[in-house]
């Protein structure tokens, strides 16, 4: 099993999602043989959905004549989306961010989750993922909010993106864990303990 470990910390050894993701893994190898392909998206090269980029993906749906600049560009993304699609399961662990998922991540989703690679769409049918036969497991922390809570404590918006995403684009096996609160929490050994015992459980499905 190949599995791409996609890490949206930038917090490295300090990250608790990181961290948990990383034991996630090493459940893992202990139960089949293991590929492990980690990309850190803070420090490993992503291309940027920028102008060039939109232009290249506009001129290869209208038929236009791309730039050299455009076709460079959409190259480097297609490179990204390759490394994605040759995985057979994701783990990705993602720390809540004013409520939502880090800009990274959604830079990732945003250059990876283009038609014709990761979605098909028909004007009768609507949209399919084409990423068949695929798993994921998507770690959550977040230092205050936890399901559960008073509004005022804010939101998650970042657990169903996250999901939604995967499903849309084809992955229908999909775990979510949740690692909260991992700052204001007077026992976080016992809600450690009680994540990694969850994420146990995950390595015996995936």
């Amino acid at each position: 099993m190949k599995i791409l470990h996609i890490n949206s910390s930038p917090r490295n050894v300090d990250s608790q999602s990181l961290q948990i993701a990383d034991f996630l893994i090493h459940q893992l190898k202990k139960r089949r043989s293991l590929e492990v392909d980690r990309y850190d998206l803070f420090t490993d090269e992503l291309p940027a959905f920028d102008q060039t980029a939109v232009g290249a993906k506009m001129a290869l749906f209208t038929g236009a004549q791309a730039t050299a600049e455009q076709e460079r560009a959409w190259g480097r993304m297609r490179q990204v989306f390759d490394r994605f699609a040759s995985a057979d399961a994701y783990v990705i662990n993602v720390p809540l961010w004013n409520n939502g998922l880090p800009y990274i991540l959604k830079q990732f989703i945003d250059v990876v989750t283009q038609p014709g690679w990761a979605f098909g769409f028909d004007m009768e049918k609507g949209y399919s993922g084409l990423l068949k036969s695929k798993k994921a497991c998507v770690i959550h922390a977040s230092g205050v909010y936890r399901q559960g809570i008073p509004a005022s404590f804010g939101s998650d918006f970042s657990t169903p993106y996250v999901g939604d995403w995967l499903k849309f684009i084809g992955v229908e096996h999909v775990e979510q864990i949740h690692f909260a609160p991992t700052v204001v929490n007077p026992d976080l050994a016992a809600t450690r303990s009680a994540v990694e015992q969850k994420a146990i459980e995950i390595a015996e499905r995936l």
